[in-house]
């Protein structure tokens, strides 16, 4: 494993889901205040669309996995299969329950994403297929 190679990935990952947490709040700020949806919805509606971006985008760019897509999109279901139920309980909880800030809390939820996220992504989703598309790995040769 190159040390370089692998810090330069987190890099990657990091920077393009920042872009999804961007989605995602953003996403969840409009509904927040334009709906009177409880927690929840509004929370789940976000995070799909952020999952959907961030997928795209590391997959081709920070794995760069030529593998078969429906199989790895079913292991990224199966992790927010997980993830998503734990984190829209815990989030409505201390949202409505509690009384904490909505975007506080979905901006913990974020956080906690990125960083089980990325393990899995890693090393369960595209372990294997790290560095196969040969379409991006021969740009970052030229």
């Amino acid at each position: 494993m190159n040390k370089s190679k692998e810090i330069k990935r987190g890099v990657k990952f990091v920077l393009f889901s920042v872009s999804a947490g961007i989605i995602e709040f953003v996403s969840f700020a409009l509904l927040d205040s334009f709906t009177p949806w409880s927690y929840w919805p509004k929370y789940l509606i976000a995070l799909i669309l952020s999952v959907l971006w961030n997928f795209t985008l590391n997959r081709r760019f920070t794995f760069r996995s030529a593998g078969n897509v429906p199989v790895a999109m079913i292991k990224v279901a199966c992790f927010y299969a997980v993830f998503t139920p734990v984190s829209t309980i815990f989030g409505n909880f201390l949202a409505e329950t509690c009384g904490w800030n909505a975007i506080l809390v979905t901006i913990l939820n974020m956080a906690a994403n990125l960083v089980t996220e990325y393990l899995y992504d890693r090393f369960f989703v595209f372990g294997k297929t790290i560095d196969t598309n040969k379409k991006v790995t021969d740009t970052d040769k030229e």
